[in-house]
C-alpha cells in the first residue's frame, strides 16, 4: 500500500529528502507521493521515513493503493533494477 500525504501538511518539507524512491513531491497546495515510486520504504528501512519525521501526523496509508508486503518488495526490486 503506498502512503498518501493529507490536507493536514504543512508544507515543511521534512519528508522530502528522507524518500529514498524520491517518491514525494511538491504538488498545487501540499506535498504529494507518487504511488508508482513509493514502497513505504520497503527494501530501505524498516519503517516509512516520512512517517517518521513528520511533525503533523499527515502520511497515512492509501486505502485506494492496497499492497501487500511482497508487492511493495518486488516493486522496490523492479525500482532498483
Amino acid at each position: 500500500m503506498a502512503l498518501i500525504i493529507t490536507d493536514e501538511c504543512i508544507n515543511c518539507d521534512v519528508c522530502v529528502p528522507e524518500c529514498p524512491n524520491d517518491a514525494i513531491s511538491e504538488g498545487d497546495e501540499i506535498y504529494e507521493i507518487e504511488t508508482a515510486l513509493c514502497t513505504e520504504c520497503v527494501g530501505h528501512f524498516d519503517e516509512p521515513q516520512c512517517v517518521e519525521v513528520c511533525p503533523v501526523d499527515c502520511i497515512p496509508k492509501d486505502p485506494d493503493n492496497v499492497e501487500t508486503e511482497e508487492e511493495l518488495m518486488a516493486k522496490f526490486e523492479k525500482l532498483s533494477a
